[in-house]
């Protein structure tokens, strides 16, 4: 074989392989394509795998798994006149690649519009609720009606709307600053009025308590001189029938309980004269003092 039939096969061999790589594509499972030739439609290749199409046509890829808009927060004037800030999203999925590429041709300009469509329907929604709305269980029913008014203005796409949720509902700085002092201040009178209100009835209680005190203390006082007077009395009638029985026993008992208490004391001292009254027991049990020639008796 001469070199001409050999470079004329070589080339035939790198045209046949360039034509097979320009005509075989793969689509895999979480894709599907779209025959285009020039521009226009021949088929959707929806199934997984290798796929051939002519070296002229070309294929465009969509997603099949759920895709996402985030479109930024927007501020909104709700129907009490407070101000929010709403940050919505929503999942979809592209179920007419067709009737896509149609329309919007890429998936970055989708997302732009479907993001204005989404934006502007969450305002307009939005608007007609309360804030007390926003933060109760109606916002689940509010979110329902924004994804069927979506879900309707976007049919044309041919997408599906799968779900469309508010992230976040909250107040813008300055407003919600105003709405803190406020909640602040009212804070502050309801506490300084339960404090008033606590110091009036501790104030209360604690006059109850004194009054309740003072009528406890002379009560316990009254009985406890009822009680002593009639213990001073019953002790006076026992000693009274006590000394009747026997003076002189009492006299002695008597002299004794006072010896008791005068030297109950380590450090008293006394100074009295020997045939002193008080001694009369000492010197005779009879109570007969004895005479003594010192003249003074020293007891420690």
């Amino acid at each position: 074989m001469s070199r001409v039939k050999l470079a004329i096969f070589g080339a035939i061999i790198i045209a046949l392989g360039i034509i097979i790589s320009v005509s075989v594509f793969t689509v895999r499972e979480t894709e599907q394509a779209l025959v285009l030739q020039f521009g226009q439609w021949k088929r959707t290749a929806s199934d997984p795998g290798i796929q051939f199409k002519w070296a002229w046509q070309s294929a465009q890829k969509f997603e099949k798994r759920v895709l996402s808009v985030d479109p930024p927060a927007e501020e909104v004037l709700l129907s009490d006149q407070k101000r929010i800030l709403v940050d919505a999203f929503a999942r979809y999925k592209i179920k007419d690649p067709l009737k896509f590429f149609q329309t919007v041709r890429t998936e970055s300009t989708f997302q732009n519009r479907f993001g204005n469509i989404l934006t502007s329907t969450v305002k307009e929604v939005v608007a007609q609720q309360a804030l007390e709305d926003m933060l109760s269980e109606k916002r689940n029913s509010i979110m329902e009606t924004i994804r069927d008014s979506v879900a309707k203005n976007s049919v044309s796409f041919g997408i599906e709307v799968v779900d469309i949720r508010i992230g976040r509902s909250e107040l813008p700085e300055a407003v919600s600053q105003n709405v803190y002092d406020r909640m602040r201040t009212e804070r502050e009178r309801e506490a300084n009025l339960l404090r008033a209100e606590g110091e009036e009835n501790a104030r209360r209680i604690r006059a109850t308590a004194d009054r309740q005190q003072v009528e406890i203390v002379a009560e316990a006082e009254r009985e406890a001189q009822v009680l002593r007077g009639n213990g001073d009395a019953a002790r006076n009638g026992i000693l009274g029938e006590a000394y009747g029985k026997d003076p002189e026993f009492f006299e002695f008992f008597r002299s004794l309980e006072a010896y008791r208490e005068t030297f109950s004391d380590p450090g008293t001292t006394m100074l009295l004269k020997p045939d002193s009254d008080f001694f009369r027991y000492f010197g005779d049990v009879g109570g007969l003092p004895e005479r003594r020639s010192s003249g003074a008796t020293k007891r420690k």
